[in-house]
């Protein structure tokens, strides 16, 4: 008997924190209801407005000598598009504005992949041999505030999702320029130029 409740108390803990990881981007994950997995999520027909904070965000970390550095020109694998569930809150009276929020999740999930890419090419460009490490932090600023710009004008212009119409055409243009800096998914090495 001790023997199944250890083994039971194990598969429960490894099932919340797999459940607490945040989830990479990947071209064939779409993000779901249950993914929003902040306490502040609600869906309940006794509230009067709604809301959404997507819980995407680009994250950008290296550890590496001096050496290793220099030699380094595909930062790729360094700079990551991840949602993290235990922050993205989703708030709607009805399960046809969580729906519409969602697309809008989604949209954003795929606009940080996208500002992802554009910060990996710029490194890549950007990096010299003799450069250091204060070089990413403008780049990273600047696609940051673009991107939360775009999001934000995204956001008012559909009025939180709910123009389905007009927010298809912003994703479909998100995944078209996705499609176009294939070199620079998180996995890719970059063509070198001649």
């Amino acid at each position: 008997m001790k023997n199944y409740l250890l083994i039971l108390v194990v598969a429960l803990s490894s099932t919340f924190v797999v459940a607490q990881e945040p989830i990479e981007w990947n071209p064939d994950y779409e993000l779901q209801l249950s993914d929003y997995q902040s306490p502040e999520s609600e869906i309940n027909a006794a509230l009067t407005s709604y809301s959404i904070y997507s819980g995407s965000k680009i994250d950008f970390s290296f550890n590496m000598n001096s050496v290793s550095f220099m030699f380094t020109k595909n930062f790729n694998s360094k700079v990551k598009a991840i949602f993290q569930k235990n922050l993205a809150v989703l708030i709607a009276p009805d399960s046809v504005t969580a729906n519409q929020l969602l697309q809008f999740g989604r949209y954003d999930f795929d606009l940080v992949e996208l500002y992802a890419r554009k910060i990996r090419k710029k490194i890549y460009e950007e990096k010299g041999a003799f450069s250091d490490s204060s070089l990413f932090q403008p780049i990273f600023n600047e696609l940051q505030e673009e991107m939360n710009t775009v999001s934000a004008q995204v956001f008012k212009a559909t009025d939180f999702g709910k123009d389905a119409e007009m927010l298809q055409k912003e994703h479909d243009r998100v995944i078209l320029e996705i499609n176009n800096l294939l070199d620079f998914c998180q996995s890719c090495k970059p063509k070198k130029n001649r």
